[in-house]
């Protein structure tokens, strides 16, 4: 366990934390800062509940459609204990590890700002599990993503009370077994607890963040990986000019000519003369499309740390204004159409680099069809293409938004949602499918540029295809293709190519 902590409190968290957190496991720590803010937040709601009558929305009111059944004093804690209980409806696959660790990470700092009214126990008992490693087990399915991520925020929170399932070292444990290991008590929800655990948009914001995090890491492999493809393909690189870019200034264009320009420098397959004038478009085009995905990415990542930088739950209480306010921070809309953006821009990725497999594959350039010597017998590298396609295809399926749709919930009190959560788990799936194409397009286009020998590439391409040897070896005759596939995805995980480690 890492002894490097993020401090959570009102600061801004940027990207390079949240990947810290991934690549390095960092724990977390709340500062002392976040500590008194929640702690002046929680007086202040006690003395409003003591000192008036007023009915404030699932503070001591029902939830959703019962929002003007009135609860007792006596039975605010009953109140929010089976919120959790009645909310946990998630199904599904279990939500993978990471994922659990940025929910936990976003709903402790969504209440650091003191805006919740929950008590201190409840953000340091978030903190203690999440360094302890005791993983809530989350589902992926049951959340609208409208009165933020109820179901799955419940499976996250029923630890708290005694309740649910957690992974500890990677063995699924009952909850209370934890609690005992640890010598923690169950947690008795006050008001207002269970609400601001639930209300957020954390669900949507931690599969967004990881998206991210794995979408920048391809997106960079796609610029090298297309690089190879180009050289293998023996393209003409006037395309790359930046002339051409400067006029046409997109930011991720002008920087994907530059980072190809330096990629091919110093390579002698680039500089001999070439036998075409231009190349098809998944060639030539390499700048203009792997450029709109970066713009695309960047706008995505600027939404989602913006999020993750809020307080998303309801109502909202402010001990200096005196003011409980009710509103929809958990409204997952923000988050929907930019995991649908998101979705998009990343099959679109894919889709060219599985057109740049099939032209190596197709016996152009005195390449051999296939890139197979005894064609017939052996088919060479022609079926991982289908493999690819098929992935394509499925992506173009997935890419269908969610975010357009809606239905009507809670006896339509809650008639408008974004449909978020679904956005948030296709997108994943999607960015996931495209590590597998881009894999693909890698062990096509070093078995490619095996048949420019004895002309080398750029250094620095060679000593990427040196490394990739290294796991796979160059393909003479047919063997069990998937070995070979998997090899490279794993391949795709080493960050010290990209300059991303850090």
């Amino acid at each position: 366990m890492s002894n490097t902590y993020l401090k959570i409190d009102d600061s801004w968290l940027d990207f390079q934390q949240v990947k810290d957190l991934l690549y390095k496991d960092w724990q977390l720590s709340l500062t002392a800062n976040a500590e008194k803010k929640i702690l002046r937040c929680r007086e202040y709601l006690n003395k409003k509940l003591s000192n008036s009558d007023e009915l404030f929305y699932g503070i001591n009111t029902g939830f959703g459609f019962f929002q003007d059944v009135k609860i007792s004093k006596s039975q605010l804690e009953e109140l929010q204990s089976n919120l959790l209980k009645s909310h946990a409806c998630g199904v599904g696959e279990e939500v993978p590890k990471d994922v659990v660790k940025l929910m936990m990470m976003l709903k402790i700092k969504s209440l650091s700002y003191g805006y919740s009214g929950v008590g201190i126990e409840i953000v340091k008992r978030l903190t203690d599990m999440y360094n302890n490693d005791v993983l809530p087990v989350i589902y992926t399915q049951g959340s609208l993503g409208a009165s933020g991520d109820l179901a799955p925020l419940s499976h996250l929170s029923l630890p708290l009370i005694g309740l649910g399932e957690v992974y500890y070292k990677g063995i699924k444990y009952e909850a209370q077994e934890m609690l005992k290991k640890f010598d923690w008590k169950p947690i008795e929800l006050q008001s207002k607890e269970g609400l601001a655990l639930i209300n957020g948009t954390q669900f949507m914001g931690a599969y967004g963040l990881y998206s991210l995090v794995n979408a920048e890491r391809l997106i960079a492999w796609a610029d090298i990986i297309a690089a190879i493809s180009f050289e293998a393909f023996d393209g003409v690189d006037d395309c790359f000019n930046e002339k051409i870019h400067k006029i046409r200034s997109h930011k991720g264009q002008v920087d994907t000519a530059a980072r190809l320009r330096e990629l091919l420098n110093g390579s002698e397959i680039a500089s001999q003369k070439k036998s075409q004038v231009q190349d098809p478009y998944s060639f030539r085009c390499i700048p203009q499309v792997h450029g709109a995905t970066k713009d695309s990415f960047d706008h995505v990542l600027n939404v989602f740390l913006k999020e993750a930088n809020s307080v998303t739950d309801n109502p909202n209480i402010f001990p200096d204004d005196d003011l409980i306010l009710n509103g929809g921070n958990f409204h997952g809309q923000p988050l929907a159409l930019t995991l649908d953006f998101l979705s998009i821009a990343m099959a679109e990725l894919g889709s060219i680099s599985e057109r740049r497999t099939y032209q190596l594959l197709s016996g152009q350039k005195g390449l051999p069809l296939f890139l197979v010597k005894n064609p017939g017998l052996h088919s060479g590298l022609m079926i991982p293409q289908y493999t690819a396609a098929g992935i394509v295809s499925e992506n173009k399926q997935l890419c269908t938004p969610a975010s357009v749709d809606s239905m009507s919930s809670s006896n339509n009190q809650e008639d408008h949602v974004s449909m978020g959560a679904n956005a948030a788990t296709k997108c994943l799936r999607v960015v996931q499918n495209v590590e597998r194409v881009l894999a693909i397009e890698l062990l096509t286009a070093v078995q490619a540029l095996e048949y420019r020998r004895p002309l080398r590439s750029s250094p620095a391409i060679e000593k990427i295809v040196s490394a990739f040897r290294e796991k796979v070896s160059f393909n003479n005759a047919d063997r069990v293709l998937r070995d070979d596939m998997m090899k490279a995805v794993e391949f795709l995980s080493e960050l010290g190519f990209l300059g991303l480690e850090d």
